[in-house]
């Protein structure tokens, strides 16, 4: 076969009976009027359209598009003669088919629309290099592969099933919206399910490419689901007091890993000094160093019942958690007290302390022995004296959640009177570490919060409930500030720097003092603070969400449970209970002479674990 000559020619007039081609479609051209043409589709349709609109594949004459039937050609020899250059629609028509009629022409022209072996316009057709066709073949059946691939996974998916290594790729789609990373998902638009993180999340249940086991909540907050990995700096040899001669106490709840504050009671010629050790994190984070900026990221520990994220590298605990070692460098709050017990000194240094590590169950059963006696003495006063200035108690029923070897175990928590000791003593070395910058001048950031909007101190679940409603959020700043929740008129945050930034921060600023060195000014403090509570609602809400997963885990693994909830609200009909087993506040559907704070037996209906949906209804068979 050869190739006709090339030569420069006219394009002939488009004219009655003219092939053409409109928006890729053959038509005939029925007749010419002044500015526009009426054309004939294949369907039988005719429409008025301009001469721009279309492109002549043949002057014809066509007497119908019927004769537009498939013809025999040498399309593929044309091809490799003609590979790497250029040519007409009417050459190419020749050269294949041997003439070139609006029926070859027609032929012509869809094989050049395939797009395989030549692409452009009836008046410069372009052929593809062999190269170029081979890898254009590669990825059609590269496409085809994944329609099939597609195709396939969409009918697993509606059977409730997936194949591990050919469905990947969908199922991370899937699992990117459930962890809120992307937000649209072409499997579920194609499974016809609303677009949510929680419907990707139960779909993911469904297949069983997930389990009960993830929580994908902080994920979807953004938060930091790894361990830190960054360089730790060598603990200083530097002058520390010895006060390992001094009995000190680390009191937590059983399986606390990271112990960072403990309690030491001294009797002084002048009376007594209340010790609050804390762990020296200070020593080997200093304010801008790779580790303060990565805890500063993260804002602080995340605690989930299957685990914990923490704000330093595990090494930084081991090092530095009281109790962990023989001995533990500390930076200790020496607080004297008068005879009422009343804090009439204060003293911050840098020591070493020789720590026992107890639960609040065992100083529970020791309260009558010294010095725990004394120590739940002086916490006492202490809460007596916040309580006269104001301090709010908000009593609800709070519950432990765990996962201990895959199981959930929940464990209602009793209000030990060792953990008001240990809470009381914390609170004091808050109010002390404050009170000492403020004589000092050292910058700090202060924690404060303003009084409820009401003046009710209910001492009942139904009226704590309400009286949390109406609770205003603590807030960070540079500023003292009194502290209406606690009863407090100066307060810091200052006993778990392994576990709350801006603890570390404090420790950060007194150590400065301490040495003699500068002190992060007011601007400083305050992008510290904006960087922990830009953090702190999701890390609080991701716990939260985190606990409630678990809890209905434990549903879900315990469907005939029943129980007792209260009740703490009602309204037409239903009414919202704390189940103080579970730490739940559902709403139920109460009987009509169910009264605020009384008890209703209850059982379980449902549970829906995407959505944190746990559904009870009052149990009639034990009412």
């Amino acid at each position: 076969m050869e190739a006709p000559l090339s030569a420069t020619t006219v394009d002939p007039p488009i004219s009655p009976g003219s092939l053409v081609l409109y928006k890729q479609q053959a038509a005939r051209v029925a007749a010419m009027g002044p500015k526009k043409l009426t054309i004939v589709l294949l369907d039988g349709e005719s429409l008025s359209v301009r001469p721009k609109d279309v492109e002549l594949l043949h002057p014809g004459p066509l007497r119908s598009l019927a004769q537009l039937r498939p013809v025999e050609g040498e399309m593929k020899a044309a091809w490799e003669l003609l590979s790497g250059s250029t040519t007409t629609l009417s050459e190419l028509a020749e050269l294949a088919y041997g003439e070139y009629t609006p029926t070859t022409a027609w032929a012509a022209w869809q094989w050049v629309t395939d797009g395989l072996y030549a692409r452009g316009t009836p008046n410069e057709i372009e052929f593809q290099t062999p190269e170029q066709v081979a890898q254009e073949q590669a990825e059609r059946e590269r496409r085809i592969a994944e329609r099939q691939a597609w195709t396939a996974f969409l009918q697993r998916a509606r059977e409730g099933s997936f194949d591990v290594e050919q469905d990947a790729q969908y199922l991370n789609e899937v699992e990117s919206l459930a962890l809120d990373k992307i937000g649209s998902s072409r499997v579920l638009n194609e499974l016809g399910r609303t677009q949510t993180p929680e419907n990707a999340h139960a779909l993911l249940l469904e297949l069983g490419y997930w389990d009960h086991s993830v929580v994908p909540y902080p994920q979807r907050f953004g938060l930091p689901t790894a361990t830190p990995d960054v360089h730790l700096q060598q603990l200083p040899d530097e002058p520390r007091v010895d006060l390992t001669h001094l009995p000190a106490f680390a009191i937590d709840d059983e399986g606390t890993t990271d112990p960072d504050d403990a309690l030491s009671l001294e009797h002084t010629a002048n009376g007594r000094r209340l010790w609050v050790h804390v762990a020296d994190v200070a020593a080997i984070v200093p304010p801008d160093s790779p580790t303060d900026l990565e805890a500063r990221a993260r804002g602080a520990t995340l605690y989930l019942p299957d685990g914990k994220v923490p704000m330093l590298p595990r090494h930084a605990t081991q090092l530095l958690g009281l109790g962990l070692q023989a001995t533990s460098p500390a930076l200790s709050f020496g607080l004297d007290l008068d005879a009422n017990d009343q804090v009439v000194a204060v003293e911050v240094l840098p020591s070493h302390v020789r720590v026992t590590r107890l639960t609040y169950a065992d100083v529970e059963e020791s309260l009558r022995e010294e010095p725990f006696h004394e120590l739940h003495h002086i916490a006492q006063r202490f809460e007596r004296s916040r309580r006269e200035n104001g301090a709010i108690d908000i009593d609800l029923p709070e519950v432990s959640v765990r996962v201990t070897d895959g199981h959930v175990v929940i464990k209602p928590l009793p209000p030990l009177r060792s953990r008001a000791l240990v809470r009381e003593a914390m609170l004091m070395a808050g109010e002390a570490a404050a009170r000492f910058a403020l004589n000092e001048g050292i910058p700090l950031p202060y924690t404060t919060q303003d009084p409820p909007d009401t003046d009710e101190r209910p001492r009942d679940l139904a009226g704590m409930l309400n009286l949390r409603r109406h609770m205003v959020r603590s807030d960070h700043s540079s500023l003292p500030g009194p502290h209406a929740g606690l009863g407090l008129a100066r307060y810091v945050q200052a006993t778990s720097p392994l576990r709350r930034y801006l603890d570390l921060v404090v420790h950060q600023q007194l150590r400065a003092h301490l040495r003699g060195e500068g002190l992060l000014g007011t601007q400083d403090l305050m992008e510290r603070i904006g960087a922990a509570e830009a953090l702190a609602g999701s890390a609080s809400k991701a716990e939260r969400m985190a606990i409630q997963h678990w809890t209905l885990v434990y549903l879900l693994e315990n469907p005939g449970w029943r129980g007792e909830g209260i009740v703490v609200e009602r309204w037409d009909g239903r009414g919202k209970v704390i189940i103080p087993e579970l730490g739940l506040e559902p709403q139920v559907q109460l009987p009509q002479d169910c009264a605020l704070n009384s008890s209703v037996p209850l059982r379980l209906s449902d549970i829906d674990l995407p959505t944190l949906g746990a559904y009870f209804r009052v149990d009639t068979t034990r009412s």
